[in-house]
């Protein structure tokens, strides 16, 4: 294990943020960022980082390696949701287990966001593209809960998996990051460098603050879970890494760019815990989001920022020796 590296993202001012977020909470404190305060930031967030992957991906050009790092993603986004499934129906019913799958199945864009942070850090470039990959892996897993719905249940609509289908996509997150890497790519160098204070010079300063508000949230999930019983935090604590492995050695076969692989790893170990739990009102209405809600962000999201960045990263760095 590379302990340095490890260090290094321990010492990383965003993660100690989202560490004192947690702590405020464990504590009861009153601090808290203003709602209206904390929806900017997030807009903010992914804004820039759909802005500068578009212009990275307008750089890298559409090939073969960035063709297959898509297909990749989708294939993962796809699998995933299935695999969990299968295992979640063995202690929940099919609509939290549908929910629950699907939030492990598509991705956090914060935490790919952590990731990129801690790969600037560490100096490790990355392809551009991995933007696009991220953001194509939103959807496939909500499809994948529709169609779970509509198989073991008769109360589905016919049109629910395209109405569903409809509401992942113009998903304001989604429709943010995918609009936001059009404009980015269509976007020539002198213009992108007019805005580049604003999307890139306090991009760093904005994640502190958006994660310490990410750490109080989570701070309070973690006390929710806990009244659900021991089921929901070894799956979320478990499926992480077993879905980010999987992503890793898949990504060997896609590009030799450890950068992009660290990014694949988080990817397939992230869950989300906004376009999911928003499409899971009208696609799974049974589900509690009591449980899933918290397994994604109060526990997965904590371990693949604090635990699993390093690891992934030192694994792929012996691979590399």
């Amino acid at each position: 294990m590379d302990l340095h590296g490890m260090f290094d993202n321990f010492t990383n001012p965003a993660l100690l943020f989202f560490i004192l977020g947690i702590f405020a909470a464990q504590v009861k404190s009153d601090l808290k960022i203003p709602e209206n305060s904390a929806k900017f930031i997030s807009v903010y967030l992914l804004l820039c980082i759909g802005f500068k992957g578009g212009q990275e991906l307008a750089h890298h050009g559409l090939n073969i390696e960035t063709s297959l790092a898509m297909l990749l993603g989708v294939l993962l986004a796809s699998t995933i949701p299935l695999f969990a499934f299968v295992v979640l129906r063995t202690k929940f019913n099919i609509q939290n287990a549908v929910a629950i799958a699907a939030s492990y199945g598509s991705v956090s864009t914060v935490t790919f966001i952590t990731a990129i942070s801690f790969l600037e850090i560490e100096k490790m470039p990355f392809g551009g593209y991995m933007i696009a990959v991220m953001a194509v892996m939103e959807a496939p897993a909500i499809v994948v809960g529709a169609l779970l719905i509509r198989n073991f249940t008769t109360n589905v609509g016919e049109s629910s998996v395209f109405k569903n289908l409809k509401h992942a996509v113009t998903n304001g997150s989604v429709l943010l990051i995918l609009g936001s890497l059009v404009i980015g790519f269509i976007t020539n160098e002198k213009q992108a460098a007019g805005i580049e204070p604003f999307t890139t010079d306090i991009f760093k300063g904005f994640l502190v603050v958006f994660l310490l508000d990410m750490g109080i949230t989570s701070g309070k999930q973690l006390s929710i879970l806990i009244k659900k019983g021991i089921h929901p935090f070894v799956f979320a604590m478990i499926m992480p890494f077993a879905s980010g492995m999987l992503a890793l050695a898949l990504s060997q076969f896609v590009t030799d760019n450890a950068g992009n692989q660290l990014l694949f790893s988080i990817l397939g170990a992230s869950a989300s815990y906004i376009a999911v739990p928003a499409a899971m009102k009208t696609i799974a209405p049974q589900a509690n989001p009591s449980i899933y809600l918290p397994m994604a962000l109060g526990i997965t999201f904590p371990i693949n920022v604090i635990i699993g960045i390093p690891v992934y990263y030192s694994i792929i760095n012996f691979i590399a020796s």
